[in-house]
């Protein structure tokens, strides 16, 4: 291609709309346009990256057993009824009316779908294993569109997903996948991390996403120090080292006036928030519920909800507070009023604990579980902190900010059941089929790409999924030789199979195209001007480097297809 035929216009300034470095870069090089708030319109360079992305996933995925097919984005909402997901999609859940007022959904997913194509293609255990992909738009009416293509209502996505007649099968293709997943990422030179991940509105008992560190991501992942354990923030487990042991003291009342929250209690009397116990009040799905865990611990909303199994979760308010019998800032579990208590398990590991009285301007001293109050359950449900420690080795545990870049689920029989997808198996007993999803936004990987893959001046791109692999930079095209060398190289290049952008505009100055080259990020530059072929050479430059090397015209194409083999 050569530049002045390409649609794109670059930008020197950063646009104001732009708050991370994919976005501002994307923008400016002209590899997308923005229509509205999360929607966007791919340009021919961003574009291509795209279909780079894309025939990487495909050949991975086919590799791992799949089969590609389209699935419609137009679903009938009578579908999602049946599964409950309308509700639990709620407002992200694009919808409409067709002209006989029959209500529609725009596709956020497919495991609708996909179950009806199961029960029209599956009827015995001689049928499966099944694994489907397609690479299709997705429509989520994301609150808080962000970050350009990381977070938007309108993207592709590649979803695969498998049918399997039992859970070992089920691990089998999980793993086939997980594995495939691992190649894509190493194929597009990510270094992508997989975590432990809660399921979501998707549903299944099992989940995993992949992370590519990146310091502008809006998830937090917790890694070991010492072994292979991560998890998303949402899902991570951790042990906490122990209070010093103590004998149990009697329990004492004392007067807190006006003392209503954890860092008041702290300077009052003196104490550790290790050695305090918080008492918070949810309303999930209606019924009020209250929560009791170390005051240095915050509660892990995701891991309370699906605990609760709550599809609605929040804070209750202060009148909700007290129509439960209890006192906002002195809450208790300590002779508390009869509503559902649910306990963090750091609780067990201390002793002496300060508790609110159930009573205004009063606070409990020596509270020991279980000595002094119960509880319905003792779970998991604290957000892993700096202190945590991991629960395989007991090692210290760290955070990342990152980007997901992919998720996969195990399914289960949660839409077979739904949905009524069954199989007959050996026995000729009917069976529900065990299903398994994997997804990857193919627009997201490439902005996560370019967000761990650029410096000051630019997008640093990996061959692999560079839009072009060579650009060609052609000075003083005024000149006759010269535009004879530039265009003999370029079209040695594209004869050879490497995909070249030459940019061929005689009226710009040589700073502005070395700027549009840095900005665009292609992995190899190569350099013709009257100075370079005057010794029948052009200079070669790498994206990754800062220095340039002579090389013959006649053998910069063998050396340009030598060094794409060899660029990380």
């Amino acid at each position: 291609m050569k530049f002045s035929l390409l649609l794109t216009h670059t930008t020197r300034g950063n646009p104001s709309e732009a708050d991370t470095p994919s976005h501002r870069y994307m923008l400016r090089s002209g590899m997308v346009m923005q229509i509205a708030s999360g929607i966007y319109t791919y340009l021919p360079l961003g574009w291509r990256a795209l279909k780079k992305i894309e025939a990487i996933i495909r050949e991975e995925i086919e590799m791992a057993g799949g089969q590609e097919v389209r699935m419609p984005v137009l679903q009938p909402v009578e579908l999602w009824e049946e599964t409950g997901r309308n509700l639990a999609f709620g407002d992200t859940l694009f919808s409409l009316k067709d002209r006989r007022g029959r209500g529609m959904i725009l596709a956020p997913t497919h495991e609708e779908v996909l179950s009806q194509i199961g029960k029209a293609y599956v009827q015995s255990y001689r049928d499966m294993p099944i694994i489907i992909y397609q690479i299709q738009t997705k429509f989520r009416d994301e609150l808080r569109p962000r970050a350009g293509l990381i977070r938007v209502r309108e993207f592709d996505m590649k979803d695969a997903y498998s049918l399997d007649v039992d859970e070992k099968a089920l691990d089998d293709n999980y793993q086939r996948m997980a594995l495939a997943y691992r190649n894509i990422y190493k194929r597009c030179g990510l270094p992508a991390i997989m975590v432990e991940a809660d399921s979501g509105a998707i549903g299944g008992k099992e989940s995993h996403e992949f992370i590519l560190p990146a310091a502008t991501g809006e998830d937090t992942i917790i890694i070991c120090s010492n072994c292979e354990y991560a998890a998303n923030l949402e899902k991570a487990l951790s042990n906490y080292p122990k209070l010093p042991e103590s004998e149990s003291f009697l329990r004492e009342e004392i007067y807190t006036p006006g003392v209503s929250n954890i860092s008041a209690l702290q300077r009052f009397l003196k104490v550790d928030h290790k050695q305090i116990l918080k008492s918070i009040v949810y309303v999930a799905d209606g019924e009020i519920v209250a929560v009791v865990i170390r005051g240095d611990l915050k509660v892990n909303e995701a891991k309370l909800g699906n605990i609760l199994m709550a599809k609605h979760l929040r804070f209750a308010n202060s009148d909700e507070i007290r129509s439960a019998g209890l006192i906002p800032g002195f809450i208790s579990p300590v002779g508390a009023a009869d509503i559902r208590w649910v306990g963090d398990n750091s609780i067990e590991h201390g002793r002496n604990y300060v508790a609110g009285g159930n009573k205004a301007d009063l606070h409990f001293r020596n509270i020991n579980f279980p000595r002094d109050f119960t509880i319905e359950q003792l779970v998991d449900i604290a957000e892993v902190n700096e202190e945590g420690l991991c629960v395989i080795c007991n090692s210290p545990l760290q955070s990342l900010k990152g980007i997901e870049i992919g998720h996969i689920f195990k399914l289960g029989t949660f839409f077979s059941e739904k949905l009524g997808v069954n199989f007959l198996d050996q026995a000729g007993q009917s069976q529900p089929v065990i299903m398994g999803c994997y997804g990857i936004g193919i627009g997201r990987l490439l902005a996560a790409a370019i967000e761990q893959n650029h410096d000051e001046k630019g997008i640093v791109f990996p061959v692999t999924i560079a839009p072009y692999s060579v650009h060609l930079v052609g000075l003083n095209l005024d000149d006759e030789d010269v535009m004879n060398s530039a265009d003999y190289l370029y079209r040695s290049l594209w004869e050879d199979g490497t995909e070249c952008l030459f940019d061929d505009r005689i009226a710009e100055t040589a700073g502005v195209k070395f700027n549009d080259a840095d900005l665009m990020g292609i992995p190899i530059r190569v350099i013709v001007s009257k100075r370079s072929i005057a010794n029948g050479t052009c200079e070669i430059k790498f994206r990754s480097g800062s220095d340039s090397n002579p090389v013959s015209l006649t053998q910069a194409t063998a050396f340009i297809k030598q060094s794409l083999e060899t660029i990380d």
